[in-house]
């Protein structure tokens, strides 16, 4: 079965919304992706720590089949995030920041996870990503997960970055702002040309936008009365997306990668209905494929009653 590497946070964090609040709760881009894709294939994470990162956490993650050989635990005190979300949901107010370990990240790759198929770079550094990409031996599918600290920070680091990587994810605020392009399509055909095949555009609760090669696809989000935390949804997301084309072992088909934003899209859901990674960490397989089921049923439309 097809491995995939995920290279990015693990996190404590803080989170209040209008539904409660967790504090110091697990977090982290890799965490939440590993949570996710491991429903599909086998998933290492490389990542650093403090020593204060709870073992329960570990035996947590281990318990889920996620290898943690390449989680280092430092001397320090692990990356703490505190955030606050307003009545809509549609982004976090930063309130705290404390980088800690995390500020001296350098990823140094095994020779065994050099070798993994499929790797995944979320939202750190662009020259810490293109470190990492430069250690791998030849990937068969590399993604990357960028945030706006990086757009305006280290804009031709992710340039030159994306020149080298098959998917690129990113939320339409910072799409927009990477191209300087109105509106999340033509931010999509403007990455694609500095060099990903696959463009994911992610619209929240309005879905996402899919560019494939030549081909566009729009994606609604699957619908929710309530949501708790969206803390770590587009990271779940990514983790079903990468986790299913990892289980089909590519990323040129059409179909797949339809499928594949579907099931990030179901995952996605399952993230916001409870605070830090509780429901993924829940999550059975069979309710994923339940609801996967559920949200195709309602997208579609049979050929004959469309014609009509």
């Amino acid at each position: 079965m097809t491995r995939i590497l995920v290279v990015g946070s693990v996190a404590l964090d803080s989170v209040k919304t209008s539904e409660g609040e967790s504090r110091d709760a697990l977090g982290g881009s890799a965490v939440y992706f590993s949570l996710a894709a491991r429903h599909f294939a086998p998933v290492s994470i490389v990542g650093v720590v403090g020593r204060d990162f709870p073992s329960a956490h570990r035996r947590m993650l281990e318990g889920r089949g996620i290898d943690l050989a390449g989680l280092r635990a430092e001397a320090g005190k692990t990356f703490r995030w505190a955030g606050k979300y307003g009545r809509d949901m549609a982004g976090a107010k930063t309130l705290e920041t404390q980088l800690n370990v995390f500020k001296d990240f350098r990823p140094a790759l095994s020779e065994e996870q050099k070798g993994a198929p499929v790797l995944f770079l979320a939202n750190i550094d662009p020259e810490l990503q293109a470190d990492v990409l430069a250690q791998m031996r030849r990937p068969q599918i590399v993604a990357c997960d960028t945030m706006n600290f990086w757009i305006a920070s280290k804009l031709p680091a992710l340039k030159e970055l994306l020149s080298k990587v098959h998917i690129f994810f990113g939320n339409e605020e910072e799409a927009k702002k990477l191209t300087r392009q109105p509106n999340a399509l033509r931010a999509a055909r403007v990455i694609s040309e500095w060099g990903p095949s696959v463009v994911v555009i992610k619209k929240g609760e309005h879905g996402a936008v899919l560019k494939a090669g030549k081909e566009v696809f729009v994606f609604p989000a699957f619908p929710l009365e309530t949501v708790k935390d969206p803390t770590g949804a587009g990271d779940s997301f990514a983790g079903g997306f990468m986790g299913y084309l990892a289980s089909v072992g590519g990323c040129e088909d059409a179909h797949h990668l339809k499928r594949a934003v579907l099931y990030g899209t179901v995952m996605a859901s399952f993230n916001v209905e409870d605070f830090s990674t509780r429901r993924l960490e829940s999550l059975e397989r069979g309710d994923l494929e339940e609801r996967f089921v559920d949200f195709l049923e309602r997208l579609t439309v049979p050929r004959e009653a469309a014609l009509a």
